[in-house]
């Protein structure tokens, strides 16, 4: 128990201590910590006259609340512009080029998130880190930084379900599901990306769920169930919608038609070692768009595992060697990972 001076010591310390005519003892310090609510450092109020600083602060937060009502639909349209950029980028030269600029864009957004305080303000900066954070994860899970990027996908969660968009819940909790997987756990990695199916629920556009189903097969595919991967891989076929289009105007950060849905038929037909797979693969590799240069490179490891399968070695050999020429151009450390236990193969 510590003991203090009677009332009328503790008024002439008190004004010995703001005067500096008096050292805070340890004994004193350990009072004054938790009431006043400050650190060491302010305590001992270095480099100041004072030895007892005010509490404050108010000026800033004011500041930045101010800051934040002022983001206009304008601004978020920045910031939405600025995270298309940095998926451009990412498809074409791969994530290890944006590391420094995605972690400030992150952290732009959440500063704004933070100090916005009504709903008409929150709601579409949400929306944005909601987006901004589920491809920084998943540049995170390319470059081999699991701990990262399921930190980028639980901050877009959370972000998703503030603004209201199960669309973008829904996404980001599917692609989590992927950490889960690379992590050795593929039957929580399928359970999870049905739960972010039952997240989008009706409001998914016929794309998102396309998506959501082709997801669910490779994951199934790579979990060993043959038929419920299959069954997923026809109703992702059935969902998607005609035509050549690839965005969804709904939610920009899905890319998906036909021929993207062909080369992930391939991929789960590869890994299920049917025969079919390297018909939808070549399809897939001669409609291939040249700016998605990471895709490609995943399109090669599956053309390399499909020719394993019916050990074509040669053939495997090409595709790995192609492969691992794009893999070194976008520093995908996931892509060369899975290069290396091909190789093993040959």
């Amino acid at each position: 128990m510590l003991t203090v001076g009677s009332t009328a010591s503790l008024r002439v310390y008190v004004s010995e201590w703001e005067n500096g005519k008096r050292t805070i003892s340890e004994r004193y310090a350990k009072i004054l910590r938790p009431v006043l609510g400050v650190t060491d450092d302010e305590l001992f109020g270095r480099h100041s006259s004072t030895v007892v600083p005010q509490v404050g602060g108010y000026d800033d937060l004011v500041s930045r609340i101010d800051s934040a009502r002022n983001v206009s639909l304008t601004m978020v349209k920045t910031f939405t512009d600025q995270t298309e950029l940095f998926r451009t980028v990412d498809r074409q030269m791969g994530a290890s080029a944006l590391i420094d600029q995605m972690s400030g864009h992150l952290a732009t957004l959440e500063d704004a998130l933070t100090f916005a305080v009504l709903p008409e303000a929150r709601l579409p900066v949400a929306t944005a880190l909601a987006g901004a954070a589920t491809l920084a994860a998943w540049q995170a899970l390319d470059a081999g930084a699991v701990e990262r990027a399921w930190r980028h996908y639980e901050l877009g969660k959370r972000a998703a379900q503030e603004a209201g968009e199960s669309m973008y819940l829904a996404h980001a909790t599917a692609e989590q599901a992927y950490v889960l997987h690379d992590a050795g756990r593929p039957g929580l990695a399928v359970d999870l990306v049905r739960e972010a199916q039952r997240l989008g629920g009706q409001q998914a556009s016929p794309r998102l769920r396309a998506w959501l189903h082709a997801a669910e097969a490779e994951l199934c595919a790579k979990a060993g169930m043959e038929g419920e991967s299959r069954r997923a891989l026809d109703k992702a076929v059935a969902c998607l919608p005609n035509g050549v289009e690839t965005r969804d105007p709904d939610m920009l950060s899905i890319f998906l038609n036909s021929g993207h849905l062909e080369r992930w038929r391939g991929n789960v037909l590869a890994m299920l070692g049917d025969d079919d797979a390297l018909g939808s693969l070549y399809t897939a590799l001669d409609t291939a768009d040249p700016s998605f240069i990471r895709a490609t490179s995943g399109l090669r490891c599956d053309l390399a595992q499909a020719h394993l399968s019916r050990e074509e070695y040669a053939q495997a050999q090409e595709h790995l060697r192609e492969a691992r020429l794009l893999a070194n151009r976008t520093g995908s450390v996931r892509h060369l990972r899975r290069i290396e236990q091909l190789r093993e193969r040959l």
